[in-house]
């Protein structure tokens, strides 16, 4: 490490602070979010390993990568393999303030989040049933066969179910929903990655996607709104189950 970047290390690990043991992520990460764009430190610096973060801020390395994570989704750092997590030199002066409630992350507002996106889907699907185009429906059959045969592979599995719902809000026609969508996926992402953490878990939410799928296929507005609002509702149940295990294991190990 150059002595430039010891420096940087030094400053920036000075400048957070430490916390309280009982810290969870959503702490981690609002700390971290409100020093990385605060200007005191300049875009494109290499920021210092988990271990260093985790010690400045007395909580355990788990919370330090899933608050960098979530900083990593919204554009915030840049994971660069086999160099280290760097502070993007595109970060947006008008960064909505209301990014920050992704990192919120074990937070109250996290399940209101997901309350919210239960909602959206709900009324997105029921658009989508008066709108979706054939071609549509096809790319969405696509996306349950690759389901179907990712079920061993959940990393895939989560991306093709993701797919599969950007299809229902872009066939919404309604492109404020589809974006509102589309950031509520993004900050809750992290926990929709845990809540599959199963096979069974895995093939549920696919009997459930193919539910959907028919009522879309049918154009049966009603269908369609039963099918999502049972796969929101057990959606959010296996999503809150992994943000309790979450800020389990985040008490867990800030105290180790």
């Amino acid at each position: 490490m150059s002595v430039n970047s010891a420096a940087s290390t030094a400053k920036i690990s000075a400048a957070l602070g430490s916390m309280d043991q009982g810290s969870v992520v959503s702490e981690v990460a609002e700390r971290l979010l409100a020093y990385f764009t605060s200007g005191e430190i300049a875009v494109g610096t290499r920021l210092p390993a988990e271990r260093q973060l985790a010690a400045s801020l007395g909580v355990g390395r788990s919370a330090v990568r899933e608050a960098l994570a979530a900083l990593e989704i919204l554009g915030i750092v840049i994971v660069r393999p086999g160099s280290g997590t760097y502070l993007r030199d595109d970060i947006s002066e008008l960064l909505p303030r209301t990014l920050s409630w992704g990192l919120m992350l074990g937070a109250p507002r996290t399940r209101e989040l997901v309350e919210l996106r239960g909602g959206l889907e709900v009324q997105a699907g029921q658009l989508a049933a008066l709108r979706i185009s054939d071609e549509a429906l096809e790319r969405m059959r696509a996306n349950l066969a690759t389901m179907e045969g990712s079920l061993d592979d959940l990393g895939v599995f989560v991306e093709a179910d993701a797919a599969f719902h950007r299809e229902i809000a872009s066939s919404s026609g309604n492109q404020v929903l589809q974006e509102l969508l589309q950031s509520i996926r993004s900050l809750l992402r992290i926990w929709v990655d845990r809540a599959l953490t199963e096979k069974g878990h895995a093939a549920d939410a696919l009997a459930e996607h193919w539910e959907i799928f028919r009522a879309l296929e049918s154009r049966n507005e009603a269908a369609v709104t039963a099918a999502m609002h049972s796969h929101m509702e057990t959606a959010a149940r296996r999503l809150l189950a992994g943000l309790d295990a979450g800020l389990d294991a985040g008490q867990t190990g800030a105290s180790a």
